[in-house]
């Protein structure tokens, strides 16, 4: 089945006069499966990735630049800020994938945090010495309003580590930084990384990957055909493996 999907993508792609370097941005929240895919989509069309990932206000900054860009699998944040949306062909955007946050903790770590109900999270929260999140991203954002629904807003900013990126948010937990970390499920589900489980369902928000073709691009066949093989079953598989809802 997998083979034959790759041949089916590559006549869609054949009608290319010769193989495109696609340039994409990315959210650093979807890296793990778009590295895994990229190669197998190269393999199948010919066609080169060279994707960027980054937090959604630095996404919005490379949308804007000016610089060359073809696709975007991003935050659909980014499509709110009014000067990128007017970059990328919207009427044929596709949401590619969703994933709820969630709370982890070091592998092994002697206590698990009771996090079933707003309150217990809420508990869980304030008797935490240290928390890793990305503040600097939209899925951060979200979980800053997380802390300011539960009423702990001031309380968090004393124990909040800022982390770089996400993949930095396991590795403070690992190399106990961090005491929790609070993020996206597929982020912390990590070798070394305990998940102490999702946000309560009161509190459970859906974090959303869409992606979009760049208005400005000279390769609109092969960045559609990227954006198509982001649906296709191969790659639909891929991001259940990664802890991540396709669609």
């Amino acid at each position: 089945m997998l083979r034959t999907l790759f041949l089916v993508l590559a006549i869609m792609t054949a009608t290319n006069a010769s193989a495109a370097d696609l340039q994409v941005i990315a959210g650093g929240g979807i890296a793990g499966p778009l590295k895994s895919l990229a190669p197998e989509f190269e393999k199948a069309t010919g066609h080169k990735l060279t994707i960027r990932f980054a937090a959604t206000p630095e996404l919005i900054k490379m949308a804007t630049s000016g610089d060359p860009l073809d696709v975007a699998v991003v935050p659909r944040e980014v499509f709110l800020d009014a000067n990128a949306k007017t970059r990328f062909v919207l009427e044929a955007s596709a949401d590619i994938a969703r994933v709820g946050f969630g709370v982890g903790i070091r592998a092994g770590a002697p206590n698990k945090p009771d996090i079933a109900t707003p309150d217990s999270f809420k508990q869980a929260l304030l008797d935490a010495k240290s928390i890793a999140t990305l503040p600097a991203s939209a899925a951060g954002a979200q979980v800053l309003k997380t802390f300011e629904r539960l009423g702990i807003g001031e309380e968090m900013k004393a124990k909040i580590k800022a982390q770089a990126s996400p993949g930095d948010i396991p590795q403070a937990l690992i190399t106990g930084d961090a005491e929790l970390g609070v993020f996206l499920l597929n982020v912390l589900s990590v070798p070394g990384v305990d998940i102490v489980g999702p946000f309560p369902p009161d509190l459970q928000q859906e974090f959303v990957f869409r992606s979009a073709v760049a208005a400005s691009t000279t390769n609109a066949m092969a960045a559609k055909a990227f954006v198509d093989f982001l649906r296709s079953p191969a790659a639909i598989a891929i991001l259940k493996s990664h802890g991540m809802t396709p669609g």
